[in-house]
Order: C-alpha cells, then structure tokens, then sequence
C-alpha cells in the first residue's frame, strides 16, 4: 500500500512516545519510538531533528511522524506544536505507547479515552485539553518484584528483544493503514487485542 495516497488537506500525525538518548534507546518505555523507527527503516525514510517541534519527525505527503524530545512527563508539548502548525485535529491523531497491564507484546487500540496512568499521555491529553485521539497501546507485562520505573526504563530481556521484530510487522501496517485513512473501526478490528509473541 502506497504511504502517499492521500489529499494534502486532511493530514494525519502518528506519535511513538519515548525518551530521547541512548540510555534509553532499547528501553521497555520506549516501545513508541521504536515502532516509528522500525516504520521508518522499512519504507526507507529517515527522522530529522526539529527545534519548532521539540522533537524529530518526518513529514509525508499524507502524514507526520513524530517522536517528541521532551522526555515522556512533557510529550504533549511536541504534539500540540505539530498538531497547531499543520492544523491535525485529535481525531487524526495516533499515539504509540506502552502499557504496563498489557501482556508483552498485545496490542489494544482504542479511539479515545484516558491516561491509564501513563505520564506521556497524560501529557499529551493536557496540551489538547482532549482524550480524544487514537492511540495504539502495546503490553511490556510488568514485574511485581522491581520497582515500576525501573523496570519501564529497563531494557528488554533477550527473549523479548527476539519478538521486537515481529512486533514492529505488525504495527508497520497499522501505520501504513492509518496514514492512508483505512477505516479506525477497520483498523481495530483486524488488530485490537492481537499478541505478536509466538506460539501464545
């Protein structure tokens, strides 16, 4: 499916939460970044830095893609700035983010709704004063035995590090379907609730 099939006039911005350096790069809390990184890689493109949207981003004939530079407590300020500028109501917005009471690697995607205790949208809902954009959710389990932050800024086991790629097949077309306006409730059907890990 081609990423460039779509009016300039109705543009869409995907999100994929993280923190930004490398401390943090292969991090459980930045499952968000990876997914677009992953998107990027597999159509070729490539993030550029942005001071005016605190942030990196690619910027499609059909959408923008964006990963916020804010550190996750602040990520909303990147979003409305992107939102603000090309003028991208909440509605056509879809965030990528983990979730700690999601089995690894279950994905759950909803239209509109809450923080969930997440600090990222959290953020993102106070900026536009709205819960009312998409939002793929994807599961990293938790540990009851570790502290939550450490555990979220931890990096991925090496089993788990093994099903990142199948993952990443997964949420590369719900972008590329996203971006080319499939149908949310089309979208959600095929993959809400879908667990990408083997044999599970």
């Amino acid at each position: 499916m081609s990423l460039f099939v779509r009016k300039l006039n109705n543009m869409r911005l995907v999100v994929g939460l993280g923190n930004p350096g490398k401390e943090y790069e292969k991090s459980k809390h930045n499952i968000g970044y990876i997914c677009l990184d992953a998107f990027a890689k597999a159509n070729n493109i490539k993030f550029s830095r942005s001071i005016k949207f605190h942030g990196e981003i690619i910027q499609l004939k059909t959408a923008i893609l964006l990963k916020p530079r804010t550190f996750m407590n602040n990520s909303g300020l990147a979003v409305l700035a992107v939102a603000d500028y090309f003028h991208i109501e909440p509605e056509n917005i879809l965030v990528f983010s983990d979730d700690l009471d999601l089995p690894f690697a279950k994905l759950r995607l909803r239209e509109k709704g809450g923080a969930g205790g997440h600090n990222g949208l959290r953020s993102i809902i106070e900026y536009l004063n709205t819960g009312d954009f998409r939002r793929c959710r994807i599961g990293i389990d938790r540990d009851e035995n570790q502290d939550v932050i450490n555990y979220v800024l931890g990096k991925f086991s090496k089993a788990q590090s093994q099903e990142i790629a199948s993952l990443t097949i997964v949420t590369n077309d719900i972008i590329t379907q996203y971006i080319n306006e499939i149908d949310f409730d089309t979208i959600m059907n095929n993959h809400n609730g879908q667990n990408t890990v083997k044999n599970t």
